[in-house]
């Protein structure tokens, strides 16, 4: 059954009614139609596919032109998903043109809902520039991946009274930027509760508790892909070891002649097979 599109508008109606949104990442047109099946509302288009799709230790090693592909097959798979795709490392940080010109290339290319940027204050005007050109924005602070490095590693942020207050200061900047939601990632529940407290637009919590409107887990995360997860992902299936175990099965089968069979075998017709063997 075809599904209502989910807009901004919606989002915000939903915020308004106090009901959650479902969010995940996924980077590819499969996992796009499962989660476009589910009901899931919200997908982000991550420069986390540095990591999950190529195996790279950090997200600064996703570029444009992956993302825009990859956004270009979730947005197939989910088309009435609200897709953000994620403004990789150095796309929009190196000036204002630079980001309005590649967020804009985004939007047109992969038909993406908003972008989104990472970063603290310096980022302001960022948000301000994609807001005025028509560009609607989600900024991203907390815990950055992209900045991870400066931060310290991946870390929990925010957990001095100063650098929640700092954070808070960011996070409200976002907001009379013009930003359409904020995205926070890896805070204290107590301080994502005056955050979700004091803002207005929606408030999107990743490893934040139950603070905010559109709580996140990565999908091949909450599928069970991987034995090690961060402290706020809860598993819903273990995929796997499903995969695994599959995986395995096949290689006996082969090893064994159980695989392939008769009846995975295509066969000629008898009087095609006779007229061969005459023309031999």
């Amino acid at each position: 059954m075809k599904r209502e599109k989910v807009t901004i508008k919606y989002i915000m109606e939903k915020k308004a009614k106090g009901e959650k949104l479902s969010r995940t990442a996924l980077y590819d047109y499969p996992m796009a139609r499962f989660a476009e099946e589910a009901g899931i509302e919200i997908i982000n288009m991550g420069d986390s596919i540095a990591n999950i799709t190529f195996g790279h230790e950090s997200t600064v090693k996703a570029d444009l032109d992956i993302m825009i592909e990859h956004a270009k097959a979730v947005r197939k798979g989910a088309p009435s998903i609200f897709i953000m795709g994620d403004m990789p490392f150095m796309s929009y940080q190196a000036s204002i043109e630079d980001a309005i010109r590649n967020a804009g290339r985004y939007i047109r290319e992969a038909d993406m809902d908003c972008v989104k940027v990472e970063g603290g204050m310096e980022i302001v005007p960022v948000i301000e520039a994609l807001t005025k050109a028509g560009i609607p924005t989600i900024g991203h602070t907390g815990l950055t991946p992209q900045s991870a490095i400066m931060l310290g590693g991946f870390k929990t942020q925010a957990k001095s009274a100063e650098a929640a207050l700092k954070l808070i200061e960011v996070v409200e900047a976002f907001e009379k930027a013009g930003a359409i939601a904020v995205l926070v990632e890896a805070v204290p529940r107590e301080v994502a509760e005056i955050i979700y407290d004091r803002i207005t637009v929606p408030f999107l919590g990743t490893g934040c508790g139950d603070c905010s409107d559109s709580p996140m887990i990565n999908f091949y995360d909450l599928l069970g892909f991987f034995e090690k997860n961060p402290k706020f992902v809860k598993k819903y299936a273990n995929l796997r070891e499903d995969i695994i175990n599959a995986a395995k099965h096949f290689v006996d089968d082969v090893k064994t002649g159980e695989y392939p069979k008769d009846e995975h075998s295509y066969h000629m017709s008898e009087e095609e097979l006779k007229k061969l063997k005459e023309m031999l």
